[in-house]
């Protein structure tokens, strides 16, 4: 399927996720021609967070988490930024759409601390893959096999793309964009 008719989501938090690992590639795919959505927690504006601690851009969210369905999306992404990966790993649409989509063996691409979501949703277990260095413990507790890489692309049941941070965002970007095709 090419970039162009892809239906992406991307579902954040209203606080706390980095800003450039949502508008870098929600720009980019939108800049490709897919149609790409972001659903927040709530119908809110999203406040980002630059370093996860200086004010970043607010975004304007298309849905909440709880109005999108997974099977209506051709890949999943998983901003991060400690407290959006922190409280998405808590909501319980977060989790239903990382296991719609993993169920349904739909692509799914995390960044940063977005990982911590996939392992909380138990979809890591001997999946190759890569996060922020902190993540790594409990991405390996979680039965992954982590690695220090700027993306790490693993074809599993679904296939996973993931990568470490903000200076990775060139590689993850080309990675989602291979992976649609």
């Amino acid at each position: 399927m090419p970039v162009a008719t892809s239906r992406v989501l991307t579902i954040v938090s209203n606080y706390g996720v980095e800003q450039d690992e949502l508008v870098v590639p929600v720009g980019r795919l939108r800049d490709a021609g897919a149609t790409v959505t972001v659903a927040a927690v709530k119908d809110e504006p999203v406040r980002t967070l630059v370093g996860d601690k200086d004010p970043g851009d607010v975004v304007t969210p298309d849905a909440t988490l709880g109005d999108v369905d997974a099977a209506d999306f051709d890949l999943l992404v998983i901003p991060g930024g400690t407290l959006n990966a922190d409280q998405l790993r808590l909501d319980d649409d977060a989790l239903a759409l990382v296991d719609a989509f993993a169920t349904a063996g739909k692509p799914v691409a995390a960044i940063c601390h977005g990982p911590w979501l996939l392992a909380t949703a138990d979809k890591v277990r001997e999946r190759s893959m890569t996060s922020y260095a902190s993540l790594q413990t409990d991405l390996r507790n979680a039965g992954a096999t982590w690695s220090d890489e700027p993306v790490v692309v693993d074809e599993g049941a679904f296939t996973l793309i993931t990568s470490r941070d903000p200076d990775d965002l060139d590689d993850f970007v080309g990675a989602i964009t291979t992976t649609l095709g």
